[in-house]
């Protein structure tokens, strides 16, 4: 028994579907993409993740066997025959081709990200079997890459005003992986962050990046030493000073960067006497950055007096863009974050305060990884062809069909009919462009990532990071 065997990881529903389609059906055409939602854009990933895993498979006669009994107790009419062909005839890989854009780029809402088609006749009802397992890798890596490429754009303007953009890969740091539902939504979600930023704290993500993606397992996301609550408080609270000593004695050195989180108890006190006047002196000493961690309270009350308080006490120089950075320590800000407070948080901090930027990062955690569903960005995988033989008086023949629903009630349900490809014009709009029964698109952005069993165009993650640019 395995919980990811594609024999068991559909919709139950789907299992009766072989016996649904039309007599004569021999292909049956899907793709996948955003109906819109909460945002105009959509960052594409995940898709190889799935192509990787399904290419990994080969069906047994046991598989069979077993899914057999388990889909009759169950109550649907398993198609034991069609899945017996698929081991005997293909030796147990999936007779399909899956089609999908570059990953990482950035499309409109609307536009098509991945099709599917059966590559076997004698298999048409394949292809709405894997929707349930490829849609849920598609919306949900695709919903967090977007998420965390949205907040990139906000953190990006106000570098861009204030400060150095050196810094942007490191201003939002992944702080979900113990607010995930599991292991594989944190390897998931932690990719698709990953796509946008290098700091992360759910490290599982860069072996994800490694084993479907082939990313440098060294130089893909990165951390720095920093303190927890018990930590700080396991030393006692007349204790705070030599704790916060430690840290900077552990980890503080030239080019070292650590982080401190100081609300334990008092996060003024923290500030204004601890950090600011006893471990002054030792922090300039010791020449590394310590990041401060206010972990509650209201950040729009908090960290203008923090910055304040730092400032008077470490000293505060303009950059060239008139802004005040300061010296030797900076603040990171990782409760109740989301797209909303870091642009409240932005701009007090530059438009009101005139502090760059620089000076602050954030820490996202459950609204990163979690907090999103299929329904942010309006996903479906629908069906918008099939290809039927037919018998006539003037003979037999083949014809490919339109599918689509338009529901009277939600006119924004309305699916796409017939075959696509996605090309993009001079001026780089993405356009999905209806294929014909021998209509060849040279410049289809849509590639073959998988057929039957193998893979091709596989990509890289520094390949994935780079088509954003190219977007």
């Amino acid at each position: 028994m395995d919980t990811k065997t594609i024999l068991h990881d559909v919709d139950s529903y789907k299992v009766s579907m072989w016996k649904q389609y039309p007599p004569g059906t021999e292909y049956v055409y899907s793709y996948i993409s955003s109906r819109g939602g909460k945002y105009s854009k959509t960052k594409f990933f995940l898709a190889q993740k799935f192509v990787r895993d399904l290419a990994s498979l080969r069906v047994t006669m046991a598989d069979v066997e077993f899914a057999d009994k388990f889909w009759t107790a169950h109550g649907e009419p398993f198609n034991r025959e069609g899945w017996e062909y698929i081991v005997t005839r293909h030796q147990g890989r999936l007779p399909l081709e899956i089609r999908t854009l570059d990953e990482g780029v950035v499309v409109p809402t609307g536009t098509i990200l991945a099709t599917v088609v059966n590559t076997d006749p004698k298999c048409y009802w394949l292809t709405t079997w894997v929707e349930t397992a490829f849609l849920r890798d598609v919306w949900y890596g695709t919903t967090v890459a977007t998420q965390s490429w949205s907040i990139k754009q906000v953190i990006k303007d106000y570098l861009e005003k204030s400060g150095d953009l050196a810094g942007l890969p490191f201003k939002l740091h992944d702080f979900g992986s113990r607010g995930v539902s599991s292991n594989e939504s944190a390897v998931s979600g932690g990719m698709a962050h990953l796509t946008n930023f290098m700091g992360t704290d759910t490290a599982i993500a860069i072996i994800g990046a490694a084993q479907y993606y082939d990313a440098d397992l060294y130089a893909t996301g990165f951390s720095i030493p920093a303190a927890e609550h018990s930590t700080i408080t396991s030393w006692g609270r007349g204790s705070e000073a030599i704790a916060y000593e430690n840290m900077v004695n552990q980890f503080s050195k030239e080019g070292s960067i650590y982080a401190v989180v100081s609300d334990s108890y008092d996060i003024y006190n923290a500030v204004d006497h601890i950090w600011g006047v006893q471990l002054a002196g030792l922090i300039r000493e010791k020449k590394g950055t310590l990041v401060i961690r206010p972990d509650s309270g209201d950040p729009l009350e908090v960290i203008p007096r923090l910055l304040n308080s730092l400032s008077k006490n470490f000293g505060a120089v303009k950059n060239d863009k008139g802004y005040l950075v300061l010296n030797n320590v900076r603040l990171i800000w990782g409760d109740g974050i989301n797209e909303m407070s870091i642009r409240s948080i932005l701009r007090v901090v530059v438009d009101m305060m005139g502090y760059s930027a620089d000076n602050i990062a954030f820490g996202m955690g459950g609204a990163l990884l979690q907090v999103v569903n299929r329904d942010d960005l309006k996903f479906a995988m629908k069906c918008s062809a099939i290809r039927r033989r037919k018998f006539t008086r003037e003979g037999e023949f083949d014809e490919w069909v339109d599918v689509f629903k338009d529901p009277i009630t939600d006119k924004g349900k309305t699916s796409l009919k017939g075959r696509f490809a996605v090309v993009r014009g001079a001026n780089g709009e993405w356009s999905n462009v209806p294929i014909g029964n021998d209509t060849l698109v040279d410049n289809n952005e849509l590639k073959i990532r998988f057929r039957d069993g193998q893979l091709l165009n596989m990509q890289t993650f520094a390949q994935v990071r780079a088509n954003e640019e190219k977007s």
